[in-house]
């Protein structure tokens, strides 16, 4: 008898983390007591995001059910995701609209959805938390910056996202932080600082420059060996950055950046203008370019089934 209980109890220790991509969703099972990947766990299964909801619903269900096939799923410490907004976390509904993915999913309890589809229990937990958030988390505990004490973890791609992290734990509306923990709304010379900070800002000002379309940041990247205006680009763009970070950095006392997203991979590229603002300012946070990239988002959902760590998410209203 004695065996099976300490047999149950191990399985509490194991959750899932799931990452929600546009065009895919990433799960892996993580043991909460070690922080530590269960081996041969992960798995990435293809979505449609412009798709039905069944047909949403039903390839995030493929994953989980692939994920936890060697597992007995109810015994697990529940189901955690790292969810794009708009979504209410706390409650687990989708309110994606205007972000031409998920729209079928709106209005949607996906927490319900994922309990009767899987013929959980209803107290079993499924929670959710912004993705920007989750990638922030998994590298405070796990990642480089898993050695400093105050962090801003940039992502930066289709958009601009940040969390504050302080002691593992992200914070928002206190330290002079917005309500929201989130930067992409506040003003930056003639915009908001999602216009700057995110894909957009590189084809707009290319095409501004040169009169010509590309299709990413990573196109630009690979040129930049031999064509001025692209390396002009990212210079500019970290010069922009730097400038913009320097009023947070020093009213939260970050010691550390964390960059993740497409574009934090052409560092190398922005890097020198970026830190001479941050320096010029006597404000000098180390910056760590994601390792763990997706890695971070799945053990930081993973980790929203510990619940101490949860419950402290809720009380701070984080989520």
């Amino acid at each position: 008898m004695g065996h099976s209980i300490n047999q149950e109890q191990q399985m509490n220790r194991i959750a899932l983390g799931a990452d929600i991509g546009g065009s895919h969703i990433t799960c892996q099972l993580f043991n909460l007591e070690t922080s530590k990947p269960v081996v041969h766990t992960r798995h990435r299964i293809a979505v449609n995001s412009r798709a039905s909801k069944n047909e949403i619903l039903d390839q995030w269900i493929a994953a989980i059910r692939l994920t936890t096939k060697n597992q007995n799923l109810p015994s697990l410490s529940g189901i955690g995701f790292a969810m794009p907004g708009p979504f209410d976390y706390q409650n687990g509904i989708a309110w994606f609209e205007g972000v031409r993915k998920f729209e079928k999913l709106y209005g949607v309890n996906i927490r319900e959805e994922i309990q009767n589809r899987m013929n959980l229990p209803a107290d079993f937990p499924v929670r959710f938390l912004n993705d920007a958030a989750c990638f922030a988390i998994g590298e405070a505990w796990l990642g480089e910056a898993s050695n400093y004490h105050r962090i801003i973890a940039l992502t930066m791609g289709t958009g601009f996202g940040t969390t504050f992290i302080k002691n593992k734990f992200p914070v928002a509306g206190k330290e002079g932080i917005p309500e929201d923990g989130f930067l992409y709304h506040i003003p930056f010379k003639n915009s908001i600082a999602d216009d700057y900070f995110s894909t957009r800002w590189f084809l707009k000002t290319y095409f501004e420059k040169t009169g010509k379309k590309i299709h990413g940041v990573k196109e630009l990247a690979e040129k930049a060996h031999n064509e001025a205006v692209d390396v002009e680009l990212f210079r500019e763009f970290g010069q922009n950055l730097g400038e913009f970070l320097v009023p947070w950095v020093k009213q939260f006392d970050a010691n550390c950046l964390v960059l993740g997203g497409n574009i934090s991979k052409s560092f190398p590229l922005f890097k020198t203008e970026m830190e001479a603002q941050l320096r010029n300012t006597n404000v000098n946070p180390t910056i760590c370019p994601s390792e763990m990239e997706e890695n971070a988002a799945l053990f930081g959902s993973a980790k929203l089934c510990d619940n101490t760590f949860y419950s402290k998410l809720i009380k701070t209203k984080i989520i």
